[in-house]
């Protein structure tokens, strides 16, 4: 692997004190929760934090890792940025896809099945402050499904969802160990289904008009209102679960075990092809990024309940950094944009490749990620220094896929 490395990346790995071993789980949703939380000192249980798993490590800082796979080969490979160590994670013959959920990657295979890596990298996010860790990276196995939409976790429950419709929970405590175990299923009619952990239930797609809850099994408990027709995408912020719908999108919140929704509409009427149907953010934060057809980009700020339209040119990939941060866009010439997420403005850009068409955007607090699927590489950028490469990280045959972990 090729690095230019980054001034104050490699940083003394220090291992907390057990401050919250009596907290209660409040893992973020969409985040590795408590359940996944761990100590790499030989610890008593009564001095291990709560939700200890044995070999992890505690650490000062997050554990950023990417895993990257071949689309020509199947190589799975897991990135450490910390180390700029390359660790092999296995192979998926004919990968086509990949998607994550804090922690563990998930890749669609041509055998119909979804293959599980654990990328050995996570947080907990208790709101008032965060715990990272990090373990070995290893292959964990296959779950039912031909294709994984989304897979979100929380402290007690993992959720992938597929086309068909149908979501399948499983236990992430086990999941934690190593053990795929399914708790339930969310069976539904054939749509793109989504299904995310949240408030202590799962919130999933009703293949018409809307969202309901479930519980921690699938049994549904509760219908959301306002209807969400058509339902496509959807997204975990701060402030609630944000999904894709014909009208606008449809924000759900909770509150002392009640669930609410509330409508965000379009600021003028939408085309089916410039809907919002593919979401992508910062992980915590509340700025959402979405193509608006093949030549624009919908910005929408969760907070103020407001969408903005941007004018882009060819759109590749997407990604929103945060509230007052750039509104990162890769057109399909191969060029990374920072554009104003208010005002549309351009703001930067930086030439990355001849052609981007596959590529993928992934952002944490402080640098963005951009893979070359037609080579070996990926860009680290500092997309607050006017989208500065930081980095190129070359890893073995393509980086066909992309997706970060331990945010």
């Amino acid at each position: 692997m090729k690095l230019r490395t980054r001034l104050g990346l490699l940083a003394i790995v220090a291992v907390l004190p057990a401050a919250c071993a009596t907290e209660p789980d409040q893992g973020g949703p969409g985040q590795a929760g408590p359940g996944n939380a761990g100590n790499g000192q030989a610890a008593s249980a009564a001095e291990a934090p709560h939700g200890y798993v044995e070999g992890a490590e505690e650490t000062a800082e997050a554990q950023s890792r990417l895993v990257v796979a071949d689309a020509e080969t199947g190589a799975v490979q897991v990135v450490d940025l910390i180390t700029e160590q390359v660790h092999p994670a296995g192979r998926v013959d004919g990968v086509r896809g990949i998607t994550g959920d804090g922690r563990f990657a998930y890749l669609e295979g041509r055998d119909q099945a979804v293959h599980l890596v654990d990328s050995g990298s996570w947080m907990v996010d208790h709101g008032d402050h965060v715990h990272y860790y990090r373990a070995a990276v290893r292959e964990l196995g296959v779950v039912p499904g031909k294709q994984a939409l989304g897979a979100y976790s929380d402290p007690a429950v993992t959720a992938v969802s597929y086309p068909d419709g149908t979501a399948i929970l499983f236990d992430r405590a086990k999941l934690d160990k190593g053990e795929i175990a399914e708790l339930g299923r969310i069976t539904r009619p054939p749509h793109e289904s989504s299904a995310v952990p949240y408030g202590e239930h799962v919130l999933a797609s009703d293949g018409a008009q809307g969202v309901r809850v479930h519980d921690r099994q699938g049994k549904p408990v509760a219908d959301i209102e306002p209807s969400c027709p058509d339902l496509r995408g959807q997204a975990v912020t701060r402030r609630g679960v944000v999904f894709g719908c014909a009208d606008g999108a449809l924000l759900v919140t909770e509150k002392d075990k009640a669930f609410a929704g509330e409508k965000i509409p379009y600021p003028s009427e939408v085309g089916e092809q410039e809907r919002a149907t593919r979401f992508s953010h910062r992980p915590g934060s509340t700025t959402l990024a979405a193509p608006a057809g093949d030549n624009a980009v919908w910005s929408l700020d969760v907070s103020r309940r407001a969408w903005t339209r941007v004018e882009t040119g060819p759109v590749a990939a997407v990604n929103a950094v945060g509230e007052g941060a750039p509104l990162l866009v890769l057109t399909r010439d191969g060029v990374l944009r920072a554009f104003d997420s208010a005002t549309g403005e351009e703001r930067a850009q930086s030439p990355l490749m001849p052609d981007a068409t596959g590529a993928a955007i992934q952002v944490d607090t402080t640098r963005a990620y951009v893979n070359n699927p037609a080579s070996g590489e990926v860009y680290e950028i500092d997309y607050n220094d006017n989208l500065r490469r930081a980095r190129t990280i070359t890893v073995a045959g393509k980086a066909s896929h992309l997706v970060e972990t331990g945010r």
